[in-house]
């Protein structure tokens, strides 16, 4: 057991930081329903659909080649479905839209989990911030063309991060989207993980505004060693590694909160949260702003129409 997991207990829902995605479900029977999951090849999204897959639910299983889904599905006992989706490519999100959607079956959750961090140069996508741009825009576009398919108890779970405290002091920088102001590669990480926290604030808004009983969060999975660290400086990656077993969650751990979000029973109405442990956190100020959210939510829809025009 790491460090941490010996001095942080369990939390309202009983679970805790040391839980297990295989834990939140382990008394659940999910069949029947319907979830994606981006980045589903490895690290915490595989443990993800491992866990809800092996209770009975049937996974779209989304990762960047088709070949990496199925490779991923294959391990698994139960029933997935590869899809490819390009964060960051517009048409390959929209592509996979039309696959999930030509399906014709509802969908209990969507968990946007894949993700790039702390690109250690400036990197441009559809001239954007790449981080920004695969991390919020190729999700947003991907939820968005999906809320008809979202059933009425659907849930959406964005994975944000506790990054999203290291985002810019005002939150969003909308004159310097595409970093010519200046570039730090955990700045921009951190403000990319804000925007999903962002977005499932304003989608939870306007799921509430609409009187359904559909719920949209965002959660953060705990620090742990995933792939996202490719992108890392090789010494900032050494310390990491060595950290891990002492300081870090397992990838089950990690798994564990975005799992509680999509289908757990004692998670299905809560809405707009911020989530952490497999419990309702408290996230930084700049993430409590309903006016930021609603600026970054239009502002997002107008890169989507000029990105795929």
């Amino acid at each position: 057991m790491s460090v941490i997991g010996l001095f942080k207990g369990k939390g309202p829902s009983g679970y805790g930081w040391s839980t297990t995605a295989y834990e939140v479900v382990d008394d659940l029977d999910l069949s029947g329903r319907h979830v994606l999951i981006t980045g589903c090849n490895s690290g915490i999204g595989f443990d993800t659909m491992k866990a809800v897959a092996e209770r009975g639910a049937t996974v779209f299983a989304a990762a960047r080649t088709r070949q990496k889904a199925q490779d991923a599905g294959a391990k698994v006992d139960g029933e997935t479905i590869p899809v490819v989706c390009e964060l960051a490519e517009p048409e390959s999100v929209q592509a996979c839209v039309d696959e999930v959607r030509e399906h014709g079956v509802e969908l209990d959750a969507i968990i946007c989990n894949a993700g790039i961090m702390a690109l250690p140069q400036l990197e441009l996508a559809h001239g954007y911030e790449k981080q920004f741009f695969t991390n919020h825009v190729g999700h947003f576009i991907l939820v968005t063309g999906l809320l008809d398919t979202l059933s009425d108890t659907g849930r959406v779970v964005m994975v944000s991060s506790d990054a999203h405290r290291s985002s810019p002091k005002e939150g969003i920088q909308f004159d310097n989207l595409d970093g010519s102001k200046g570039y730090s590669a955990w700045r921009a990480y951190g403000q990319s993980k804000l925007a999903n926290l962002l977005f499932a604030k304003e989608l939870g808004r306007r799921f509430a505004d609409d009187d359904t009983r559909r719920v949209a969060n965002a959660v953060h999975p705990g620090v742990i060693a995933t792939n996202l660290t490719r992108h890392m400086n090789p010494i900032l990656r050494t310390v990491w590694n060595m950290a891990e077993p002492l300081f870090l969650k397992s990838s089950p751990q990690g798994a564990a909160t975005q799992t509680w979000a999509a289908v757990h029973p004692d998670a299905a109405t809560i809405n707009g949260e911020y989530m952490e442990d497999c419990n309702v956190a408290d996230p930084a100020g700049r993430a409590k702003k309903p006016e930021l959210a609603r600026r970054l939510w239009e502002e997002t829809e107008r890169i989507v129409d000029e990105v795929t025009a």
